[in-house]
C-alpha cells in the first residue's frame, strides 16, 4: 500500500461519478479548505456489511443542513454509492468516509452560490488505537484544550473544522508517549476524549457525559442501547473529573475506535474489567452479525 493517501490504487466516487483514486481531486480555492464548510462521516464496513449505514447518511445531511447547505444528492443514492465504492475497491472489513464541501465558486466567509460537492472513499483500517504501552487499554493525557460551548458552534454537524483543537490536543498527547488526550468542555466537566465518546463504571452506574457540548456518536447510542439491554444501569451526566477519577472502568467508543478501554488518565490507572470486556464482546457480535 502507497504511504499517503493521495497515492493509492482504487476507486473514490466523486459527484456521482466513480473515478480512479489519483485523479479525484478538487482546486486549492475551495471553500471547505479555507473556511472550513466540509463536512463528513465515518463508517466501518465489517464482511462486506456498512453498520448503521443509513444513520450515518442521516446525519451526513443534517450536518450540511446544520452548516447551511443542502447535499445534492438522495440518501438513497448515496447510500448506493457507499455499496459500490466498497465494492468497487475489492474490500471486506474497511472503513468508509463520505464526505461533502462548498467548492471554489467564491472565496470569502459567505459563499452561497458555491456548489457543494460530494465524495465517498474506502480504505481497509487497522485498529485505531495504537497502544504506547502494549497493553489492554489505551493512556490518555489531560489536555488543555476544551470543547467548546454550544451557542459557538453547530455542535452536532459532524464538521471538519470542530476537529481542530482535537488534532492539537491528540498531537500534543502522542509527543507526551499517551495514545489519546481527554478533553474537558467549556465548564470544565468530562467531555470526551479527542475523536471519541467517554464511558465510565462507577458504583455499578455506567456514567457518560450529556452529549450537548460534543458529537453524540453513533457508537456511543449504540452501546448505550447495549448496556442497557444486558442490565446495565445507564445514566448521562454532568461527569465532573473528581467522578471520572473514581471508576472502577473507563472506556472510549467511537466509529474509528470501536469500544476501546482505557487503562490511564493521567497518572491514575483503571482496570479493563467485566462491564467493558463484555461490552466489547457484545459490539463485535452485533457489528459482525
Amino acid at each position: 500500500m502507497a504511504s499517503t493517501f493521495s497515492d493509492r490504487d482504487g476507486w473514490i466516487w466523486l459527484d456521482g461519478e466513480m473515478v480512479e483514486w489519483r485523479d479525484a481531486r478538487c482546486h486549492v480555492l475551495n471553500h471547505g479548505l479555507h473556511y472550513a464548510s466540509g463536512i463528513f462521516e465515518g463508517i466501518r464496513a465489517y464482511g462486506g456489511k456498512q453498520f448503521r449505514l443509513k444513520a450515518h447518511i442521516e446525519r451526513l445531511f443534517e450536518s450540511g443542513r446544520l452548516l447551511g447547505y443542502d447535499i445534492p444528492f438522495s440518501l438513497d443514492a448515496l447510500t448506493d454509492a457507499c455499496h459500490d465504492v466498497v465494492s468497487r475497491n475489492g474490500l471486506s472489513d474497511a472503513y468508509v468516509r463520505p464526505f461533502a464541501w462548498r467548492g471554489s465558486e467564491q472565496m470569502s466567509v459567505s459563499a452561497p452560490s458555491s456548489r457543494i460537492h460530494v465524495g465517498i472513499a474506502a480504505w481497509t483500517m487497522p485498529a485505531y488505537f495504537q497502544k504506547s504501552d502494549g497493553g489492554g487499554g489505551i493512556r490518555l493525557a489531560f489536555s488543555r484544550w476544551r470543547r467548546q460551548a454550544p451557542t459557538m458552534a453547530p455542535l452536532q454537524a459532524k464538521a471538519a473544522g470542530l476537529y481542530m483543537a482535537g488534532t492539537l490536543a491528540k498531537h500534543e498527547a502522542v509527543a507526551e508517549g499517551f495514545d489519546d488526550a481527554l478533553m474537558l468542555d467549556w465548564e470544565g466537566n468530562v467531555a470526551e476524549a479527542t475523536a471519541a465518546n467517554i464511558f465510565a463504571y462507577v458504583d455499578g452506574t455506567l456514567l457518560t457525559p450529556i452529549a450537548d457540548n460534543f458529537l453524540n456518536g453513533i457508537t456511543r447510542q449504540t452501546v448505550v442501547e447495549l448496556a442497557r439491554g444486558r442490565g446495565i444501569d445507564v445514566r448521562e451526566v454532568r461527569l465532573d473529573l473528581p467522578t471520572l477519577l473514581k471508576a472502577s472502568e473507563v472506556f472510549v467508543t467511537g466509529t474509528a475506535a470501536e469500544l476501546a478501554p482505557v487503562s490511564r488518565i493521567g497518572t491514575t490507572e483503571f482496570s479493563v474489567g467485566p462491564v467493558t470486556l463484555g461490552l466489547l464482546d457484545a459490539y463485535q457480535a452485533l457489528v459482525r452479525a
